[in-house]
């Protein structure tokens, strides 16, 4: 109802977002109060009768309901609700790091259809002779970044590999950047005149997959050096809003890195390298096993894991980092 609301669409797009997540809370809570009832009710028409399936039946669905609210609870985060940014990058191993990151791109886009999340590739390099070198996405959805920051830091993978004639073992690394999508920055205001924009063709696989103008854009701030490209929107302008949103995750990551450095600094305390956080391994020979190296989570269905069902995994990291 207020006057010129419409006025920034994109700010009141947000706002209509949230409040839609917001109703669809309230709708899940005043559905699970219903539920009871209904099942309060049932439970007293099979009082002592032998057959009680359906009552069990209905117990079962709703402790799933709980238990899905339950972990929503441990979203805590400021930014948890967000969309995210995901960046993959091949690491040490060659080819079959190449081919590594390849995997994790569509463990994580399974993991997205699976549980409802949009994907939008913004951004990807392939390699010369399998893989990608790097690939970034944008994932949307109620608490996108919530599920995803728990995939931050380097992906181990040990196999058999298929690019070895001798087929001997390998070890391949991979690192996996995850930030939130942030719509205005009070601590980092971006000045025009510190940032520069480069366009350029996009890349593609030949064809039509290749742009016949310059729509690709590189937007670097200049004060810090950091860039952000994205060159898979049809236009320049709208791979400069791309760019731009990534710039801004960046810019973020960067401010709240300074933060954390400073508290340990003051507290005393050594400063790891976070791109040197090895977070998980992904063993498939000599036997499978996926291991998450905080939490100490782990299972052996490696091929589910690698097909998406990565949500025990998110769930442990949460459990973990709140206690």
């Amino acid at each position: 109802m207020q006057e010129n609301f419409w006025n920034d669409s994109q700010k009141a797009g947000e706002i209509m977002q949230n409040m839609e997540d917001l109703k669809k809370e309230v709708e899940e809570m005043d559905g699970i109060e219903k539920k009871i009832s209904d099942l309060q009710e049932l439970a007293r028409l099979v009082e002592g009768k032998m057959d009680h399936k359906e009552v069990k039946k209905e117990i079962e669905i709703l402790e799933k309901i709980v238990d899905d609210l339950e972990f929503k609870t441990l979203f805590s985060e400021e930014y948890d609700q967000n969309n995210a940014i995901l960046s993959i990058y091949s690491g040490a191993g060659g080819v079959d790091a190449q081919d590594w990151s390849e995997m994790i791109l569509r463990m994580y886009l399974k993991w997205a259809e699976n549980n409802n999340f949009q994907v939008f590739i913004l951004d990807k390099t392939s390699g010369q002779e399998a893989g990608i070198k790097n690939v970034t996405l944008e994932i949307k959805g109620s608490y996108a970044y919530g599920h995803l920051r728990s995939e931050a830091g380097v992906h181990r993978l040990v196999r058999l590999s298929p690019f070895n004639s001798d087929n001997l073992r390998q070890t391949s690394f991979a690192l996996v950047d995850v930030m939130p999508v942030i719509a205005e920055m009070k601590e980092v205001p971006i000045n025009l005149q510190d940032i520069r924009i480069d366009v350029f063709r996009s890349s593609g696989a030949g064809g039509q997959s290749v742009n016949t103008t310059d729509s690709a854009v590189r937007i670097t701030h200049l004060p810090t050096g950091i860039q952000a490209t994205c060159q898979n929107e049809r236009s320049q302008l709208q791979n400069k809003e791309q760019a731009m949103k990534i710039l801004k995750a960046k810019l973020h990551k960067k401010y709240l890195a300074k933060l954390d450095a400073e508290k340990k600094e003051i507290r005393g305390e050594s400063i790891s390298a976070e791109w040197g956080s090895q977070i998980r391994s992904y063993v498939l020979h000599p036997y499978k096993m996926v291991k998450d190296h905080r939490t100490k989570y782990e299972t052996a269905q490696v091929e589910d894991v690698l097909a998406g069902e990565l949500n025990n995994f998110m769930e442990s990291y949460l459990k973990y980092i709140k206690k």
